[in-house]
């Protein structure tokens, strides 16, 4: 057997030997380098490595606020009542001789509305007056003989007390005819009338009912958590059950709250010349805070802290969040009023509660269709925003 090695193995071998050296030299790993740096001018330094790219930030969509002076809707329920109600009576004891009122006329103040028979005390003021004549031409003549010096001065004294008590007299007399007479004491509306003619009335008796519908009051009851924000003098306006709607005044705030329901009465004139709004209709009275700056936002930007104060998420000039606390003004259909917001923020009304205080992010434009603040239009009013951090 032949010691010699095969000739296909020590090519083999050949082979082996020079790829480890070339291995070993480096160069696989820059394979057509060296034809890029001869393809390149003389003095031209290879192209350096990529900058790092910059770490990307949160993105929020915001928006500037929309500042506007907003007065505070207070809703009330309540009913027309009469400026005054008084129930007539007779003022004398009696016979009916007549009665100028029927239901429902409108009377002047001072009109007549009922008159007593009363022969006797008309009789006594006819009496009463012509003794006060006699009285009257006696002091008379005492006088011109006391001027004379032929009176005795006590004489004259009695004489000028008769005349007074004559006139006294006369003054009792006409007083009872007058209480005959039953007078309107203000101008309104003859709501009922319980007398007739010819009916015997003892003194107190009522006779009619007497209402002034001009101006006519509505009157409700206010919270005590809004009792503050309404005072004498406010505009109102007032919708009635039967849908007329009307502006009147505020002309009274009670100081004194109701013991069982810890509410404040209220009542609001209307004028009503015509008495076309009668008493005792439902009605539903809207009053107005002071007005304060504020911002209408959509209620889905609304979040909360983590102490669990209301407000929103804002970025700054450096595009830095902030956590901003806010008061509720209203609820309005559309949107939350808000007071409390800075100048020179803008309001983050989407990914609010995706991002930290103090965080940097990126800002960017709401998409078309997205909330937007001062338009409400399009939100279903549904949402409270979550909570943040």
């Amino acid at each position: 057997m032949s010691r010699l090695m095969p000739g296909h193995r020590i090519a083999a071998i050949l082979v082996l030997i020079a790829a480890g050296a070339w291995v070993a030299t480096g160069k696989f790993s820059s394979v057509g380098s060296d034809q890029v740096l001869a393809a390149q001018p003389a003095g031209t330094e290879p192209p350096a490595e990529a900058a790092p790219a910059r770490p990307l930030l949160p993105t929020v969509a915001a928006v500037a606020p929309k500042f506007a002076e907003h007065a505070r809707a207070i809703r009330l329920s309540g009913e027309t009542q009469a400026d005054k109600t008084v129930t007539l009576a007779a003022r004398a004891n009696g016979v009916v001789l007549r009665l100028e009122v029927a239901e429902g006329q409108r009377i002047a103040a001072g009109a007549e509305v009922l008159r007593l028979e009363g022969p006797d005390v008309e009789a006594a003021v006819a009496n009463a007056k012509a003794v006060l004549a006699q009285r009257v031409q006696e002091l008379e003549a005492d006088e011109k003989l006391a001027a004379s010096g032929n009176f005795p001065a006590l004489q004259l004294l009695a004489a000028r007390t008769a005349k007074a008590v004559a006139e006294a007299a006369v003054t009792q007399a006409e007083a009872a005819a007058d209480r005959l007479v039953l007078r309107a004491p203000f101008a309104g509306v003859i709501d009922s009338v319980s007398a007739q003619q010819g009916q015997w009335l003892q003194q107190g008796t009522p006779v009619a009912e007497l209402l002034a519908l001009d101006p006519i009051v509505v009157r409700a009851e206010v919270n005590e958590l809004d009792v503050g924000e309404i005072a004498p003098g406010a505009k109102a306006q007032v919708t009635l059950v039967d849908g007329r709607h009307f502006e009147g005044q505020v002309r009274y705030v009670s100081k004194l709250a109701s013991k069982v329901t810890r509410t404040y009465p209220v009542e609001v004139a209307l004028a009503n010349p015509a008495g076309a709004i009668p008493a005792g209709m439902t009605a539903q009275i809207t009053l107005f805070a002071p007005p304060v700056r504020a911002v209408t936002v959509p209620r889905s930007v609304i979040t909360l802290s983590d102490a669990g104060a209301l407000g929103l998420r804002t970025v700054d000039a450096g595009n830095v969040t902030h956590f901003t606390p806010v008061t509720l003004v209203d609820d309005t259909p559309a949107g939350l009023v808000l007071a409390g917001v800075p100048d020179g923020v803008k309001i983050v009304v989407s990914g609010q509660d995706l991002v930290k205080d103090g965080q940097k992010v990126d800002v960017v434009a709401p998409p078309a269709g997205g909330p937007t603040l001062g338009d409400m239009s399009g939100l279903d009013g549904s949402g409270a925003g979550g909570a943040g951090q």
